[in-house]
């Protein structure tokens, strides 16, 4: 055979009970979820900065990074609420190298999926317990959702996910904000139609269930850049850009438009200092139009606490990137008093 089965993952109920939430955690995720919703609706004026690592790869020195934005989040939370990003699966284009702690919990050894789900939920939880964020997450396996559906208060589709329709129907079944990233290509069409597909109601089967949903009106848009056709990197988080989206929301059948700019990845070309400019100029576009400002309901910046990345070994930087390169902790916490002055 092709496959060779290896072990039987564990029940996700047995994963969340013996991982579970307190009763005070799920308290603080219900208040969370519900400030996040009424950004994303426009019940809120403030913006989400959902800022983190590229891939969180040890809990330790995440953990410390989320811990540190608790400070920040006091002095600036009438403007801006922080969403930290703790991305355990990392999507590859070639399928190789370093997939997330959920994949490989320890980066310089063999996969474990097993000990990598257990991972994934202790990092979580620790930091929560810690720092009272609820954190975002990347959906890259529709099949691992049920181990983190009470864990997480914002859930990103990426761009090589958001065409595929499993991801899709899995996301009108969730009741947390959920960002659907323009594809590589840039297509805003196929970025809406995702938005459309999770916002209405679905029959299908999932996690071994036939299962029925009535549809997430919390689903958006992400802005994260494009790749041309000869490999050069496109921007779209330019005022024309928002423009633009903001017409094509308003051809079609959806509620609650919104969107997210990813200031990383093919907007800055990976080049992550340039994240403070691109943050700049988004809050900039806010102000000179309503309509924008209606829109933009927030950015997603790469971060940690030393700048930069650094390839896999068995003597890393602590707190540094081994995926794609971040800010540093002293520009992400400039960068995060800026998008509260510019709030306005």
């Amino acid at each position: 055979m092709s496959f060779s089965y290896l072990k039987k993952m564990p029940d996700p109920d047995t994963i969340k009970s013996e991982f579970a939430l307190t009763p005070e955690m799920k308290a603080l995720k219900a208040d969370r979820d519900q400030q996040i919703a009424d950004i994303i609706t426009g019940k809120d004026d403030r913006v989400l900065a959902i800022i983190g690592p590229c891939s969180a790869d040890n809990e330790d020195s995440v953990c410390e990074y989320v811990n540190r934005l608790t400070s920040v989040q006091e002095k600036i939370k009438d403007r801006v609420l922080i969403v930290p990003r703790i991305y355990t699966n990392k999507p590859r284009t070639t399928g190789s190298g370093y997939k997330g702690i959920a994949s490989q919990p320890d980066p310089t050894k063999a996969p474990d999926m097993v000990e990598g789900l257990i991972a994934m939920r202790k990092m979580h939880l620790r930091a929560i317990a810690e720092s009272g964020f609820t954190c975002a997450d990347e959906m890259l396996y529709p099949e691992n959702w049920p181990y983190v559906e009470d864990l997480l208060s914002y859930v990103a589709i990426g761009a090589r996910s958001v065409e595929d329709q499993h991801h899709r129907l899995t996301v009108s079944g969730f009741d947390v904000a959920s960002g659907m990233k323009n594809p590589t290509s840039g297509d805003f069409s196929v970025m809406l139609n995702s938005v459309y597909a999770a916002q209405h109601a679905h029959h299908f089967t999932f996690s071994g269930y036939e299962v029925r949903t009535t549809g997430n009106p919390l689903a958006h848009t992400i802005l994260r850049g494009a790749v041309s056709k000869h490999g050069n990197c496109v921007q779209n988080y330019h005022y024309e850009d928002l423009v633009r989206l903001s017409d094509m929301y308003a051809s079609m059948d959806l509620v609650n438009p919104a969107t997210i700019v990813d200031a990383n990845h093919s907007n800055s070309n990976k080049q992550f200092k340039q994240q403070i400019r691109i943050v700049r100029e988004i809050m900039m576009s806010r102000q000179f139009s309503s309509d924008v400002k209606n829109l933009v309901k927030g950015v997603m910046v790469e971060s940690y606490l030393e700048e930069g990345s650094q390839k896999i070994s068995d003597h890393q930087v602590y707190g540094k990137s081994i995926t794609d390169p971040c800010l540093g902790w002293e520009d992400s916490e400039k960068l995060l008093y800026m998008i509260a002055e510019l709030n306005k």
